[in-house]
């Protein structure tokens, strides 16, 4: 599923015109992407939590030249489906 097609679905589901439907998606993205960025974890009750995972700085290797290469640390989003989500894809 695409951004437009979610949309679409929104759309449908809560009989929105897909103009207020595009709005409501953009504005869960965006609340949860600054939310992550200021470092807060974002937890939807059923669904899944959202979180900044620190990965550390560590010594890598270069496939191809087999040279050791220093990769710095970093951060990423992190996703972790709820037990109600779980249920539902195990279904």
């Amino acid at each position: 599923m695409t951004k437009t097609t979610l949309i679409e679905a929104v759309a449908t589901k809560s009989n929105l015109k897909k103009s207020d439907a595009e709005k409501a998606v953009n504005a869960v993205i965006d609340v949860i992407t600054s939310s992550l960025v200021e470092g807060d974890k974002v937890q939807i009750t059923g669904f899944g939590t959202f979180e900044v995972k620190k990965n550390a700085a560590r010594t890598g290797v270069n496939p191809q030249t087999g040279e050791k290469i220093s990769i710095k640390a970093s951060k990423a989003a992190k996703f972790s489906a709820g037990k109600t989500l779980r249920d539902a894809v195990n279904a």
